[in-house]
């Protein structure tokens, strides 16, 4: 029988700004015990205005602020000026970024600004929208996702994905988490067995379900079908793991859960997240990437973009200013 997962790692909070800077993600606890990100908390502003608003205004090219932090990193993701059009609209503009291995990185920004666009475009999702145009580059551990050569089934078994709104396939709770494994071939009930209650333990929801495996998945709790719906995604084993505002359905029990859950992944999956939620991807994630308008405005280290933004918008945004 597999053995549980790493315990998750406690993360530091923000300090008041006459100490030193520390680590700007939160400590795991109870939600309602967790400290709003304050701008009292942020040490004196150095950030500068970038002209982003005008750019915008002017329809003029912008080039964003990347901190040197991410070049110390090792890549999984690597995305080069990226564009997106929905027919004449144009939804990301110019976007790069790369993503570290074994690391969270957090997409950040407005409503509409194209966060989940950029994610659904690293496992080709948006292929599925009619009249979507990409151009640029994307590449997942150096291969071109949008190469002519690239089967896009695979690559999806490469690249797992957890949605805004949970979604378990009308079946049962074993056969939700092995259902990759049955599309690729598997039949050998040993296996299936094992990747079943090892998914579910790294999920943390093998102890409430283990004895109802056989039971419809949609009876479960909305909080427990997205953490199914996570063990489905890491059956499979993929390389990266995608998150589009996980946690933006449930409430606040379960979002630290899900919360605990990335924390075990961290070092195990490399994971790039879209939340809302500025307290969420403070305590999440390692890295933070900051749009707005389909641009990438800043990114860096997460502290960084918390802390000591290098941008005056970055900064308005992170502390509630506008957004």
């Amino acid at each position: 029988m597999p053995a549980p997962g790493p315990q998750p790692r406690t993360r530091e909070r923000l300090v008041p700004a006459e100490r030193p800077p520390v680590p700007v993600r939160a400590a795991l606890g109870p939600p309602e015990e967790r400290a709003p990100l304050a701008p009292s908390t942020l040490p004196q502003s150095n950030a500068r205005s970038s002209g982003l608003f005008d750019a915008v205004r002017r329809g003029e090219p912008f080039q964003a602020t990347i901190h040197p932090s991410v070049a110390r990193e090792t890549p999984i993701l690597e995305i080069e000026h990226l564009d997106l059009w929905y027919g004449k609209a144009q939804a990301l503009h110019d976007v790069s970024l790369v993503c570290p291995a074994g690391k969270v990185t957090a997409l950040i920004g407005p409503s509409g600004c194209g966060k989940s666009t950029l994610l659904r475009c690293v496992n080709r999702m948006n292929d599925l929208i009619e009249n979507v145009r990409v151009g640029g580059r994307l590449r997942l551990a150096g291969q071109d996702v949008y190469a002519r050569s690239v089967d896009v089934i695979e690559l999806r078994k490469r690249i797992g994905m957890v949605f805004q709104k949970p979604n378990p396939f009308p079946m049962s709770i074993y056969e939700n988490v092995v259902y990759p494994l049955r599309v690729d071939g598997e039949r050998d009930r040993r296996v299936l067995d094992e990747v079943c209650e090892s998914s579910l333990r790294s999920a943390g929801l093998w102890d409430e379900v283990k004895d109802r495996l056989a039971k419809s998945a949609v009876a479960l709790s909305g909080g427990q079908q997205q953490r199914l719906c996570i063990a489905r995604a890491i059956a499979a084993e993929p390389e990266v793991l995608l998150l589009d505002e996980p946690c933006s359905a449930l409430d606040p029990i379960a979002t630290g859960r899900i919360e605990e859950l990335i924390h075990q992944f961290e070092g195990a999956y490399s994971i790039l997240i879209v939340t809302h939620n500025m307290q969420q991807a403070s305590r999440v994630s390692d890295f933070t990437a900051f749009m707005y308008l389909g641009r990438l405005v800043e990114f860096g280290a997460t502290d960084e973009i918390f802390l000591q933004p290098a941008l005056k918008e970055t900064e308005d945004y992170v502390t509630g200013r506008f957004g």
